[in-house]
């Protein structure tokens, strides 16, 4: 099936346009960078607490009476896992007292704490509100956390807690060389998920062609059921299944140029094709009704309760959306559908990597207190505590043990294992989150979806974006390695 984007394209499959467009310019140099700053360079010096005498117990050195500030993002995954390990700090160093704060407002509450010079010793800094990691990072505002990789583990002394990471995550929290300047708690398996039942109930299988996925929407619309939603009002999630369909389509390479803001990476065909299927889900009415004005926890409930066939999501939907999923939806996820055989990787290529980043601030009074928390909650019973109550895997390479498995979490593995070395880790989130989420997100996808710009507007738009930042001095930049 053509294109539904482009008239005088009719005639060609989806194949025969990427090969006929591979002609017009590709990707040349590297440059990057974006918006304003969501943390001030120009804090007052704080003083830091003594630290305390190194032990086999205490490898950081952690001054044992010194008081620890931990803010915690609100979110998906709710607050007792870490309210949890924080009691085991306080167990630990029963001198000390933790001050525990969860909320939604990172940034809003956050911000003034860096400017002021007195931020907390450890965050979860994610959300809506997350602050610019690239900004933080490129602003000296954080704390290197490689002695906390090069500690001994919580469970092993003789073994360095880097060593009991899932491969990746030590990767993701480097920015620019050697230091690691986040540590990423989750492991999110992103992608397209769905009720199994509802699919079994359609007598369908998961698509793993775009002629495939039309072909169930249409079976479902006849039954009254929309094939898609998703966070119309943070349209910044369609990426969870649209940036690995790219990278399927066309190869890892063409997620790089556009992580690296390279010049007309948004023009590859590759892109052009996948941002014109998604599109076919608008034209030929596969998404739920007012999706554009639902936000996330709205399009979930709509979906949990049958609305809608598939949701772009990462695996924290499963504690998220618990409270309204029947306990018969047998949730899975899926590697995004391609294009065709032709794709550049095969099906089950899938985007996985660390989530809900926690940072050390450079200022933080008790840095050394804020490192050791994260030791803890990297350890076999915290992993296993977190994966237990939040139904999602953690950086810690482990922790399933013994553990029985949820539906959602059961099927996010064997995707895992599907995919192999297949695995993507687009880096756009990371590095420039205004450009990803404001640009990318809401002003080009979400437009796009909702039907107000065609898939060529989109492109042009969002490659624009992408100049202004390759062009923005005012904060550093990021190239994969």
């Amino acid at each position: 099936m053509g294109s539904t984007s482009s008239h005088n394209n009719e005639g060609l499959g989806r194949r025969d346009l990427i090969k006929r467009s591979a002609a017009l310019g590709l990707l040349t140099v590297p440059t990057m960078s974006f918006l304003s700053a969501c943390a001030s360079g120009d804090s007052s010096d704080n003083d830091s607490v003594d630290k305390g005498k190194k032990t086999a117990k205490n490898p950081l050195g952690v001054n044992e009476s010194a008081p620890l500030d931990f803010v915690l993002f609100d979110g998906g995954f709710g607050q007792q896992y870490a309210k949890d390990a924080v009691k085991v700090y306080e167990t630990n160093y029963p001198k000390a007292t933790v001050k525990f704060h969860a909320t939604q407002l990172i940034q809003s509450e956050l911000q003034p704490r860096f400017n002021g010079g007195n931020p907390p010793d450890l965050i979860d800094n994610s959300g809506k509100e997350q602050m610019d990691m690239g900004v933080l990072v490129g602003k000296k505002q954080l704390t290197d956390l490689t002695p906390l990789l090069d500690a001994a583990s919580a469970d092993d002394p003789n073994k360095k807690v880097r060593d009991t990471l899932r491969p990746g995550i030590v990767e993701m929290g480097q920015f620019d060389g050697a230091p690691v300047w986040i540590l990423y708690y989750a492991y999110t398996v992103y992608g397209t998920w769905y009720s199994q039942k509802l699919l079994d109930s359609l007598d369908a299988k998961y698509p793993e062609t775009w002629d495939e996925m039309l072909a169930v929407c249409a079976k479902a619309k006849k039954k009254g059921i929309a094939g898609w939603t998703y966070a119309g009002v943070h349209p910044y999630y369609i990426p969870f299944s649209l940036y690995p369909m790219i990278g399927k389509v066309g190869g890892p390479e063409v997620l790089d140029a556009i992580d690296n803001l390279e010049p007309n990476a948004w023009k590859h065909p590759a892109v052009k094709t996948c941002l014109e299927a998604y599109y076919e889900l608008f034209k030929k009415g596969y998404i739920l009704k007012g999706t554009p004005g639902l936000d996330h926890i709205q399009s979930q409930t709509q979906w949990t309760q049958g609305k809608a066939l598939f949701l772009p999501n990462g695996s924290w939907v499963e504690n998220e959306a618990a409270k309204t999923m029947p306990k018969d939806f047998n949730l899975a996820v899926s590697a995004p559908t391609g294009i065709d055989s032709g794709d550049k990787m095969p099906f089950g290529t899938i985007w996985a990597s660390g989530g809900e980043p926690f940072i050390v601030p450079a200022k933080a009074k008790n840095k050394e207190g804020g490192m050791e928390q994260l030791r803890i909650m990297l350890s076999e019973a915290s992993s296993k505590n977190f994966t237990q109550s939040v139904k999602s895997l953690t950086a810690f390479n482990g922790g399933t043990d013994g553990i029985e498995l949820t539906p959602g979490l059961k099927s996010a593995v064997a995707a895992l294992e599907k995919a192999g070395t297949n695995v993507l880790n687009p880096r756009m989130q990371d590095w420039y989150v205004a450009l990803q989420k404001e640009k990318i997100g809401v002003a080009g996808l979400g437009e796009m979806m909702a039907g107000r710009i065609t898939p060529a507007e989109a492109i042009k738009r969002i490659q624009g974006y992408a100049d202004e930042a390759a062009k923005d001095d005012s904060v550093k930049k990021y190239k994969h390695q």
